[in-house]
């Protein structure tokens, strides 16, 4: 898992496991978003699988998935979010769309 900080509560990656989050919360993480639509790719895991691993871990999990340019409503949850939710992990395929998101929120 390839994790980018881009401020000192907020990183981006590449898709997730179930198995990773225990690790990510060890590593402080309170709060991830997945960015991520379900069913993306084949074998993909799905966020449902992924919230109960993060509520295992008491972590609080998020689902703010889209493609393409991030949606206004995503931007301005994200932007209130980052404002109060600790450690966050956003991740989607690559990093990427989540990066956008949290530029466009102007969190990043």
């Amino acid at each position: 898992m390839d994790l980018k900080q881009l401020s000192p509560t907020l990183s981006v990656t590449g898709q997730i496991t179930p198995n990773d989050v225990a690790d990510l919360a060890a590593q402080g993480f309170t709060t991830l978003v997945c960015n991520r639509p379900d069913g993306e790719e084949p074998g993909q895991p799905a966020f449902a699988d992924i919230a109960a691993a993060a509520k295992a871990a008491g972590m609080t999990a998020y689902f703010m998935p889209f493609q393409g340019m991030p949606p206004a409503n995503y931007v301005a949850d994200f932007a209130a979010l980052a404002a109060d939710a600790g450690q966050i992990l956003a991740y989607c395929r690559s990093g990427a769309r989540s990066g956008n998101l949290a530029a466009a929120a102007g969190v990043a």
